[in-house]
């Protein structure tokens, strides 16, 4: 049966000269696997320029339950990214976003949420001409509201400790090396906000605060990967 959904594109691997089975995060379906043939072919409607990193797609496709791979029927750019192709720093910052959702979603059924959520910071990541150092930091903590450890933001003098096995702030470290003190603990909880937050932090801590995110990560889902692209985001970041 045909469906119209939209999806971000994922990932992709090369099934033969001609054909590519990728990866793409529905709308309609979640974290669905699908076999596009002849992508090489003068003919073909899908080009390799409609599967950049995180591209944002409108698609048609056959879809069948309990089918480990789909087909695309028509696939379009549903929004052109005027900026992070030619900006090393907001490409560098969706290479890594992009390795980190490929690692955590892995649901096949759909969460509009969660799919909101993604489109929509990736457009704003695109039309921001304000400083984005601090994106990929919010965005990691925003998106755990979707994955199920939403820190509790209960951050105060009384409790300046975030404690990463518990997500809440505390007054002391109950898990060795799993807190975080001051001022990381407050930067962290500034990030946790609802609100857009531009906050002018060192190239120290901010490095700090990534690897603190990327441990929270590991400690709610294990089995997560190890993230790598996050060392060439920080060079750029930092240069």
């Amino acid at each position: 049966m045909l469906h119209h959904t939209r999806g971000i594109f994922f990932h992709q691997v090369r099934y033969s000269e001609t054909s590519l089975i990728v990866k793409i995060y529905t709308e309609a379906f979640g974290l669905q696997t699908y076999m596009i043939r002849g992508i090489r072919s003068k003919k073909s409607a899908i080009k390799p320029a409609h599967l950049q990193h995180l591209a944002l797609l409108d698609m048609v496709v056959y879809h069948r339950e309990n089918k480990d791979i789909q087909n695309i029927k028509e696939l379009r750019t549903a929004f052109h990214f005027n900026s992070i192709p030619f900006d090393i720093r907001k490409s560098s910052v969706v290479v890594f976003l992009n390795e980190v959702l490929y690692n955590v979603i892995r649901e096949h059924e759909s969460n509009p949420g969660l799919f909101q959520f993604i489109f929509d910071e990736l457009q704003r990541l695109d039309g921001t001409v304000k400083d984005i150092a601090v994106f990929h930091l919010q965005f990691l903590i925003r998106l755990t509201r979707f994955l199920g450890f939403f820190p509790r933001n209960n951050y105060s003098l009384l409790n300046p400790v975030f404690d990463l096995q518990e997500g809440v702030f505390t007054d002391r470290a109950l898990h060795p090396l799993l807190f975080m003190e001051e001022p990381l603990s407050r930067w962290f909880s500034l990030l946790s906000s609802d609100e857009m937050i531009s906050l002018r932090l060192s190239t120290g801590e901010r490095n700090q605060l990534l690897e603190y995110i990327l441990r929270y990560y590991t400690v709610h889902l294990p089995g997560m990967k190890p993230v790598k692209s996050h060392i060439v985001l920080q060079s750029v970041m930092n240069g």
